[in-house]
């Protein structure tokens, strides 16, 4: 039987999340979330039972997690417990409290699956890519490390430190002085050096971090001026020399720091700095994926083998009921020209030719709201909307692609001076507009495009511009348009 809509639920031992997605064709898109800081592993006592409070306060969590699940089938739901449910000498009898409330069985995952599931979730969030990914994931408990290639977990490990535990181990009172952070941070590098041969071994080319410890790392350095995206080396240092000079969790005010991410604060901080040493790492991107988009993706139970992103732009095309001739048109022109700007690619170039081909397919998506202006409302939906596979840092390049298709290129000014590629692929994907403006397959004459120092020269059969007079009065228009942002533009008959 196939389900259109699925729910994972992940019982972290800092906070409890529940994510709904809709599945539409082999893609999963997100319904709904909900996110709790329940702090479960706070209430592990030293004997390593759940306390009285934690539970009810956990049970509490999961009524209303049970509302929102309420009617769905026991085969749509999937529900994992992690590392502190995994070492709690009464997880068992809490367990039986927790699915009779939730209303759906709970499965405690190991370290290593939990790892898994973290990298599936997290290589479904990002664009596919024949490097090696190093991934990791502070929870409330554990830290799992996972590296990988596509969708492929290769080497897959987790340590039993996390922003819970290792705050009341070493910060109990709330108190952060250089002696605490010091011994936190050698007792989680102890941590991380039973794995650094085998990692190292294995070798990485890109390093990601996944969920909420990293994310608050990552938005306080940022807020603060100390990086401009992620997680760096030099942020971290700012950070631990700022957390140990405020004294006290209670008087940690960093701007970006949530309030409900305080608490835990320095034992992430502690954690991260440890893998950045231990790992000699300088940095780290963030992932939109965590442990309950891979439950999600690991219920739908599908493998994929297409690039996600090519399933997500298919799926935008038959939602917003692109004309598939007209988009097939463009694309197949803009791809041409592109080719003779750049006859020999690297990757970048193969990179840009693939968000050419994909912004030539978007381009209408647009008149479904409104024929008027429909490449702002294009732009807009490729900025805003969810879409699998895409970072949003790439969804901002798509939207201004699609926004630069047509009209005064001076709002394109400082997109342009972000990244010089785009102007390129740019003209290429106006150029094609240009010449099938009239939304017909016709002969066109023969183009030939090039540089022409900090411009571009397109030559084009006089006579045929004389017949098609609607081009040529839009080419003659791109020069002044091309002047408005520093670069020239000639259209002119062969020599």
């Amino acid at each position: 039987m196939e389900y259109t809509t699925l729910a994972a639920v992940d019982l972290g031992s800092n906070s409890f999340h529940l994510a709904v997605g809709r599945v539409v064709d082999d893609q999963i898109y997100p319904l709904d979330s909900i996110k709790e800081a329940v702090r479960l592993g706070a209430g592990l006592g030293a004997d390593r039972r759940l306390d009285a409070a934690t539970q009810e306060r956990a049970l509490a969590t999961l009524r209303r997690f049970a509302e929102r699940l309420a009617g769905m089938p026991p085969e749509s739901v999937r529900v994992v417990g992690t590392n502190t449910l995994r070492v709690a000498k009464n997880a068992g009898a809490f367990l039986q409290s927790a699915q009779a409330t939730l209303g759906f069985p709970i499965e405690v995952i190991s370290g290593r699956e939990e790892a898994r599931l973290i990298y599936t979730g997290v290589v479904h969030s990002l664009p596919p890519s024949d490097r090696h990914r190093l991934v990791v994931d502070i929870g409330g408990g554990s830290t799992e490390f996972v590296i990988g290639v596509k969708l492929k977990p290769k080497v897959m490990d987790s340590l039993y430190m996390g922003c819970v535990s290792w705050t009341r181990r070493f910060f109990p009172d709330g108190r952060i002085d250089k002696k605490a952070m010091k011994a936190a941070e050698l007792a989680a590098r102890e941590q991380v050096q039973t794995i650094v041969s085998r990692f190292e071994k294995t070798g990485w080319r890109e390093a990601v971090a996944s969920s909420g410890s990293a994310r608050s790392l990552s938005e306080a350095m940022i807020a603060s001026g100390r990086a401009e995206r992620g997680i760096t080396a030099e942020g971290l240092a700012w950070l631990r020399e700022a957390a140990i000079e405020a004294g006290d969790v209670r008087r940690l005010a960093l701007p970006g720091l949530r309030e409900e991410r305080v608490p835990v604060f320095a034992g992430a901080l502690a954690i991260m700095s440890a893998i950045f040493t231990e790992l000699s790492l300088r940095q780290m991107t963030l992932a939109e994926g965590a442990l309950r988009q891979g439950v999600l993706w690991d219920l739908l139970g599908r493998v994929h083998h297409r690039d996600i992103r090519e399933v997500t732009v298919d799926q935008f095309v038959r939602r917003y009921h692109v004309d598939p001739a007209q988009a097939h048109r463009v694309a197949g022109l803009a791809a041409s020209l592109f080719g003779q700007l750049e006859p020999v690619r690297d990757e970048k170039d193969d990179h840009a030719a693939a968000f050419l081909g994909w912004a030539a397919r978007l381009h209408e998506i647009g008149i479904s709201i409104s024929q008027g202006a429909y490449h702002k409302h294009s732009a807009y939906i490729l900025a805003n909307a969810d879409m699998p596979g895409f970072s949003r840092q790439e969804q901002g390049w798509l939207s201004n692609l699609v926004l630069a298709q047509r009209g005064r290129l001076s709002k394109m000014r400082e997109a342009f001076e972000d990244d010089a590629s785009l102007a390129a692929v740019a003209l290429c994907l106006r150029l094609a507009v240009i010449f099938y403006r009239s939304r017909r397959t016709m002969r066109l004459p023969r183009l030939r495009l090039a540089r022409r120092g900090r411009g571009f020269r397109l030559e084009v059969d006089a006579d045929w511009l004389a017949r098609n007079t609607l081009v040529a009065i839009a080419l003659e228009g791109e020069r002044e348009q091309w002047e408005s942002v520093g670069m020239g533009f000639e259209a002119q008959a062969p020599d």
